[in-house]
C-alpha cells in the first residue's frame, strides 16, 4: 500500500513536469493547488450557508400573508398568533402585545387601523424615531387676530400707562439733582444684548427700563429699591436667617421612640430672625434724592452717585401710549371690546345654575363662584372661549374634560416613558436600563436616589417602608428636565402640546393670547414647561408621609393634565399597622405641642408671657390635634387584595370602580382669601410638619415658603374661624385644571398619577404676576421662590410692542421711539466709549446698530378700520394686513 501510494505520488509529480515542459498551465505546484482548491471550496460553503440565513431571516420578515409573524411592538416571531393591520397591509402585533401594551384596543380595532396607523405606537423604534411630526397648529381668521390684539391691549394699556409715570417720576427727580428740567435730561441707553437680561443688584428682580447704575463698578439698582431708599426702608426686605432642619431618625418620624422632646415654638410660627445688615440700615439717600452706589461688602464701590439709565429708548413708552391711544379710538377696537356676553351661560337670571358643564366645588354662603365651569374638550366651539374668558377674568380655575380624546392616543404608562426615555451609556453603545433618579420622600421630604425601575414598578405596585409597615410616598418633579422634555420625549411633547384645550392661551408656539410667545426672537425666554409630576399616592388621608404638592403659588397661569392613574390598595392588616401608627403619631403631636410630663402631668402650655389671643390659639389646637384625622379613619373594607405585590394591589385599565374618582385632590383658594389664609397658618404653624418631620419654627412667607399642606381638619378649621373656603376638586384621568396666576393652591394623589404642566401669561392676569414679582422680591436672599424668573415686564412690553405693530402697521417711523442716526461727534464719543472697561453685568448694546434710514410714514389708520373707497386718506389702497408676528421692539440692538 505504501508502495502504490509512493509510486501514485512519483507519477503525479512525473506528469506535472512534464506539463511544465509543454508550457501548458500546470505551473503551481500540487500542494499550493490543493491548498487553494480547499480555500475556496470552504469559503463558498460558507457564503453559501451565509446567504441562506440571510434569504430565511429575510424571507420571515418580509413574508406577506397568514404565514408571517414577526410583531411590530416586540420583533418577535416565537408568540404565536399575530393581527395583520387591514389598513397599511405590512405591520402586525401580536396578541400578548396588543393586551400588554394596548389594552384600550380590540383585535378588530388593530385589524381595521393598527397603532403605527394611528400614531400612537409605543414600541422602542418609534419612540425614540426622529423628525416627530408637529401638532398642527389651530387656524386663527384675521378677523380673530384682530380681536385678540384688541384684547390684549385693553387689558396692558393701563399697565403701560402706570410704568410710564413711575418712570417719569423718575426723570423729573434726576431733573431736580442735575438742577435742569426735566426736557433737558438726556438719559444713557445701557448697553444689554437681547439674548441677556438686566436685573437688580440688591432684590434680583428683573429690570425692564429705567434704572440706576454706577458709572464706576456697574451696580444697578431698580426703581422699586430707589424709592425704598428714600423712604427710608431697607430695599428688598430684610435679611432673614434661614434656620437649617433638625436632623431625626426613622424612629421620631414614625413616633416609635417613646421619649419625645418638647419644643417651644412660637406661637405665630417665626423663628429668630437676623437684624438687619448695618449697611442696609445706614444706605440712605442724600437730600436731594440722589442715591450713591452701596459701599463693597453690599456689592458696590460707595465710589459715586448712581445714574439714571433706560434700556430701551427714552420716548418708547410714549410712543407706545400715543399708538395705543390712536388705536384705542378706533371704530374697530370699539367693536372688538364691546363684543362680550354680560350674563354668564352657566347661570339664569335668578342665579341658578341651568347648564351640565358646571361641578360645585364650594359652599360658601352667599357667594356666586361656588361652581366650576367644566366643559369638555371635543364639544368645545369658537364661543365657548368668551364663557372661559369670563370665569378666567374673576380669576376663577376652570376644568376641562377628555383633552387626551384630542391627542393620537399615545400610552402615558411609567414603563412607556422609561422605554422612550432609555439612555446609552457614554462608554459605549449599551443602553444603560437601570439608572438611578432622585425622588423626594413625602414622609420627611428628602432626595433619596433610587433605580428608575424600581421607582416605576412602586408606582404600579407600591413600595412600603421597610422598617414599618407604612406606604412609602415618592415623586419625581420635573422628570425629564422641562429643558430638554422635547428632546428627550419628543412624542409625548407633541402628544401634549395636542391636548392643551383653549390653544389660543395655552399653546407655547403662536397662542395669540398667550404673552409668553410674544417674546422676539433670540430673547432670554423663561422656562415655563411642559414639566412632569410623577407620584405614589394614597386614597385615605394619612396626616403624615401623605403625597401632596403643598400649599404654593405659581409665578404665571398654568394648566395642568393628569396623563395616568394606577390605583394601589393595600391589604387588611397593612391598615390595622397603619392606624397603630398613626395613632401614636397624634401621642407624639400633642406631647411636642403640649410637653406631657413622664408622669403624664400636663406642662404649661407655653410661658407665662403667652397672651390671652395664643391661650386660644393652643386650646383649639389641642381639639385639632385630639380629632386629627377623622376624615382619614375610615377603611374601605370592601376593597380585593387578590394579586397582592408586597402588600399591594395594582388596578389599571379604564373599566373599574376606581374610574369614578379621581386621580388627585386639588384645593384652590380664591386671592381675595390670601391674607386671611396667611392669618390662620401664622396663627397655627407649629400644628404643622415639614423636613425631616420637623414641626415648622419659622414662617418667612405661609404661602411662598411651601411648608403648609391643610388637612381635612385644618381646612374645617379654616372655614370656621376666618370664614375661608376654598374650591375642592377630583381631577380625573384625562382632565386640565387652569390656575389663575394668584391663587394659592394645594394637590394630593388619591392614586398614582403622572401629571403634566405648562405655565402660561394671559392679558388678564398680567397685574397678578406683577403683584407677585413684587411679593418674591421682598423675601430673604437665599429663599426658594427669591428670583424673578418669570420678567413678566418685560414679557407685557414686548407683547404690547407686538399688538400695537399689528394694529398700527402704517405708523413705520412711530414704531417704538425708533432711534435717529447718530451725527459724527456721537459717533466718536461711542467709539471712545468702547475703550471703556465692559460691564460686569449682562448689558444691551447701544441703538446704533438699530438706526432706522427709512423715511417716516405717516400715521396711518389703525389695522381693519376701512373708509368708503377701500383706501386710506393719503390714496393709497388698504394691503392685507401681514400675520402677526413677534416685533423686537425698535430702539434696541439687533442680533
Amino acid at each position: 500500500m505504501k508502495g502504490d501510494g509512493s509510486e501514485t505520488v512519483r507519477d503525479k509529480v512525473l506528469q506535472t513536469a512534464k506539463k511544465r515542459k509543454k508550457g501548458d498551465a500546470g505551473k503551481v505546484s500540487v500542494t499550493k493547488r490543493l491548498k487553494r482548491e480547499n480555500e475556496e471550496q470552504k469559503k463558498a460553503l460558507s457564503s453559501k450557508r451565509k446567504d441562506c440565513d440571510e434569504t430565511k431571516r429575510k424571507g420571515k420578515k418580509m413574508l406577506t400573508g397568514d404565514n408571517a409573524l414577526m410583531c411590530h411592538q416586540c420583533q418577535r416571531n416565537d408568540k404565536g398568533r399575530v393581527v395583520w393591520c387591514n389598513s397599511c397591509k405590512n405591520k402586525r402585533f401580536c396578541v400578548p402585545c396588543i393586551q400588554r401594551w394596548y389594552p384600550g384596543l380590540s383585535e378588530d380595532e388593530f385589524a381595521s387601523q393598527c397603532p403605527y396607523c394611528r400614531k400612537n405606537c409605543n414600541c422602542k423604534g418609534c419612540l425614540r424615531m426622529r423628525g416627530v411630526e408637529e401638532p398642527p397648529k389651530k387656524k386663527i381668521s384675521e378677523g380673530n387676530q384682530i380681536h385678540y390684539a384688541c384684547h390684549v391691549l385693553h387689558l396692558l394699556l393701563p399697565w403701560l400707562r402706570q410704568l410710564r409715570q413711575e418712570q417719569t417720576e423718575e426723570k423729573k427727580l434726576e431733573a431736580k439733582i442735575q438742577g435742569v428740567s426735566m426736557n433737558e435730561v438726556k438719559l444713557e441707553q445701557a448697553e444689554c444684548d437681547i439674548d441677556e437680561r438686566v436685573f437688580c443688584n440688591n432684590c434680583k428682580t428683573s429690570v425692564v427700563d429705567f434704572h440706576r447704575s454706577c458709572k464706576y463698578c456697574f451696580y444697578d439698582l431698580c426703581l422699586s429699591c430707589c424709592g425704598e431708599i428714600r423712604k427710608g426702608e431697607i430695599p428688598g426686605g430684610e435679611e432673614v436667617k434661614i434656620l437649617e432642619p433638625e436632623p431625626k431618625d426613622k424612629t421620631y418620624i414614625f413616633a416609635t421612640n417613646n421619649q419625645f422632646q418638647w419644643k417651644n415654638v412660637s406661637s405665630n410660627g417665626m423663628g429668630s430672625s437676623e437684624a438687619p445688615k448695618k449697611s442696609l440700615l445706614l444706605w440712605k439717600s442724600e437730600s436731594d434724592g440722589s442715591i450713591c452706589c452701596p459701599p463693597k461688602e453690599l456689592g458696590g464701590c460707595g465710589g459715586s452717585v448712581l445714574d439714571l439709565k433706560c434700556l430701551f429708548p427714552e420716548k418708547l413708552l410714549s410712543d407706545l401710549e400715543e399708538r395705543a391711544d390712536r388705536i384705542v379710538r378706533s371704530k374697530v377696537f370699539a367693536k372688538a371690546v364691546t363684543k362680550r356676553i354680560d350674563q354668564c351661560p352657566c347661570y339664569d337670571h335668578s342665579g341658578s345654575v341651568r347648564i351640565h358643564d358646571v361641578r360645585e366645588a364650594a359652599n360658601r354662603k352667599g357667594s356666586s363662584d361656588n361652581h366650576i365651569y367644566c366643559p369638555v374638550a371635543t364639544a368645545i366651539k369658537e364661543d365657548d372661549l368668551v364663557h372661559f374668558q369670563m370665569h378666567w377674568t374673576k380669576g376663577e380655575p376652570v376644568i376641562v374634560s377628555d383633552v387626551l380624546q384630542l391627542t393620537s392616543g399615545l400610552s402615558w404608562e411609567p414603563l412607556v416613558m422609561w422605554r422612550a426615555l432609555r439612555e446609552k451609556k457614554t462608554n459605549g453603545d449599551v443602553e444603560d436600563e437601570h439608572f438611578a433618579v432622585r425622588a423626594i420622600d413625602c414622609l420627611d421630604w428628602n432626595e433619596v436616589e433610587i433605580n428608575i425601575h424600581m421607582f416605576f414598578m412602586g408606582y404600579m405596585k407600591g413600595r412600603m417602608h421597610t422598617t414599618v409597615h407604612w406606604p412609602e410616598m415618592l415623586k419625581l418633579k420635573d422628570w425629564p428636565p422641562s429643558s430638554s422634555f422635547d428632546q428627550r420625549l419628543p412624542r409625548h411633547g407633541a402628544e401634549f402640546i395636542s391636548a392643551l384645550p383653549f390653544p389660543e392661551y395655552t399653546d407655547p408656539r403662536y397662542g395669540p393670547l398667550n404673552l409668553a410667545v410674544k417674546l422676539p426672537d433670540g430673547a432670554l425666554k423663561p422656562d415655563l414647561g411642559p414639566k412632569t409630576y410623577i407620584a405614589y399616592g394614597f386614597h385615605q388621608e394619612l396626616g403624615r408621609g401623605d403625597s401632596v404638592t403643598k400649599l404654593h403659588c405659581d409665578m404665571s397661569d398654568a394648566v395642568n393634565i393628569l396623563t395616568h392613574t394606577t390605583q394601589v390598595t393595600y391589604e387588611g392588616y397593612q391598615h390595622k399597622k397603619i392606624e397603630k401608627l398613626r395613632k401614636k403619631m397624634k401621642e407624639q403631636d400633642l406631647q411636642e405641642l403640649y410637653g406631657v410630663l413622664e408622669s403624664g402631668t400636663e406642662r404649661d402650655l407655653l410661658s407665662s408671657s403667652t397672651d390671652s389671643r395664643n391661650l386660644t390659639i393652643d386650646e383649639t389646637s389641642k381639639i385639632s390635634c385630639k380629632d386629627a384625622g377623622q376624615c382619614s379613619d375610615y377603611i374601605d373594607k370592601n376593597n380585593s387584595y387578590a394579586g397582592m405585590h408586597n402588600g399591594a394591589q395594582c388596578i389599571t385599565g379604564k373599566s373599574g370602580d376606581h374610574e369614578k374618582t379621581g386621580g388627585a385632590l386639588w384645593d384652590i383658594f380664591r386671592r381675595e382669601d390670601s391674607d386671611k389664609l396667611q392669618d390662620y397658618l401664622r396663627k397655627h404653624a407649629k400644628e404643622f410638619r415639614h423636613i425631616n418631620c420637623n414641626p415648622v419654627k419659622q414662617v418667612i412667607h405661609p404661602i411662598h415658603d411651601q411648608i403648609f399642606y391643610l388637612t381635612e381638619e385644618h381646612k374645617r378649621k379654616l372655614k370656621e374661624e376666618y370664614g375661608v373656603e376654598p374650591w375642592t376638586f377630583e381631577q380625573r384621568l384625562g382632565e386640565a385644571v387652569f390656575i389663575p396666576a394668584g391663587c394659592p393652591h394645594q394637590v394630593r394623589n388619591l392614586k398614582s398619577c403622572i401629571k403634566v404642566a405648562m405655565d402660561f401669561v394671559s392679558p388678564e392676569n398680567v397685574d397678578e404676576c406683577i403683584k407677585l414679582t413684587g411679593e418674591f422680591r421682598r423675601l430673604p436672599p437665599g429663599h426658594r421662590a427669591k428670583e424673578d424668573k418669570l420678567e413678566i415686564k418685560k414679557i407685557a412690553l414686548h407683547a404690547l410692542n407686538q399688538v400695537i405693530n399689528f394694529l398700527d402697521p402704517f405708523s413705520e417711523g412711530l414704531k417704538s421711539g425708533a432711534a435717529q442716526p447718530k451725527n459724527k461727534k456721537e459717533a466718536d464719543a461711542d467709539a471712545e466709549a468702547q475703550k471703556k472697561p465692559k460691564r460686569g453685568r449682562p448689558c444691551r448694546k447701544s441703538n446704533d446698530e438699530a438706526t432706522d434710514d427709512k423715511p417716516k410714514k405717516k400715521p396711518g389708520r389703525p389695522r381693519g378700520e376701512k373708509s368708503g373707497d377701500g383706501k386710506s386718506k393719503d390714496g393709497a389702497v388698504d394691503e392685507k394686513p401681514p400675520k402677526m408676528q413677534g416685533n423686537r421692539l425698535k430702539g434696541s440692538s439687533k442680533r
